[in-house]
């Protein structure tokens, strides 16, 4: 079964990438290119474009063809955080292997007055969703004393698997920085898709340094929260995607990315 779904969004997402403009394009949808599992397998060549992926959504997060850094989608502009840490604007023909984006339009709004880390915001949020059966895109903006962030460099072939790449990845640290967290909240039966549970990314308000985020202590924070009960996927239809095993249980090796 689940096979057949994933063929079905396939074929509907591809004819809406690739030229059905006409189509109408449903704004809670989280629009997805390629999985996490043939990220983990070392699939890092590019199969859609910036401006490809820009047709269905202003907000999200994902990386680069080579794995050349982290994505940042917010606004409606794309963010390329390289490995020193440092946040660049994208051209569209710009190459992704792997991105989730939607249209940010908040249904839940909070706000964190109280000093938190990542896992209390994590729990505090979390308490206060709907269900854990969907996903949500979520934006967080504030003050953050502290936040440790990763940003991988581009990896040159033949590419080794990401478990392995995140050993030496630059990790950057700081400080007494104004940003916004952007990311989504996965539910569980998605696993080997996408990342389940939370995925951020930060960027500064001065749009100057951001990366993947690995932990953070901040006050004073404004939780936007976006229902979305929509998935359309789109996959790779290259040799490398075609020819990988992508059967196994990729649980551990997700956590060790993540973390």
């Amino acid at each position: 079964m689940k096979i057949i779904r994933f063929m079905t969004i396939l074929v509907i997402s591809a004819a809406v990438l690739f030229g059905c403009a006409s189509l109408d394009r449903p704004r809670d949808t989280l629009f997805q290119v390629s999985t996490i599992d043939a990220l983990l397998a070392g699939i890092y060549d590019g199969d859609a474009t910036i401006g490809e992926v820009s047709r269905h959504g202003d907000f999200g997060i994902g990386t680069f063809a080579a794995l050349d850094g982290e994505m940042v989608l917010l606004d409606g502009t794309f963010y390329q955080i390289t490995s020193d840490g440092v946040a660049h604007t994208v051209s569209h023909d710009t190459q992704t292997p792997f991105c989730a984006v939607t249209f940010f339009e908040p249904d839940m709004s909070l706000f964190v007055s109280d000093p938190v880390d990542f896992p209390g915001l994590k729990e505090y949020v979390g308490e206060r969703l709907p269900t854990e059966n969907v996903f949500f895109a979520v934006k967080v903006k504030g003050t953050f004393d502290e936040i440790r962030v990763r940003s991988i460099p581009r990896q040159q072939k033949p590419y080794p698997v990401l478990t392995e790449v995140v050993k030496d990845q630059p990790v950057f640290t700081f400080r007494n920085v104004a940003g916004t967290l952007v990311g989504f909240v996965c539910p569980e039966y998605v696993a080997g898709v996408n990342v389940v549970g939370w995925h951020l990314h930060f960027i500064a308000d001065d749009r100057r340094v951001g990366g993947h985020v690995l932990a953070f202590e901040a006050r004073d924070l404004s939780v936007e929260i976006d229902e979305t009960p929509s998935f359309s996927l789109y996959l790779p239809t290259d040799a490398s995607f075609y020819g990988t095993d992508l059967s196994g249980d990729t649980t551990d090796a997700v956590g060790r990315v993540e973390k």
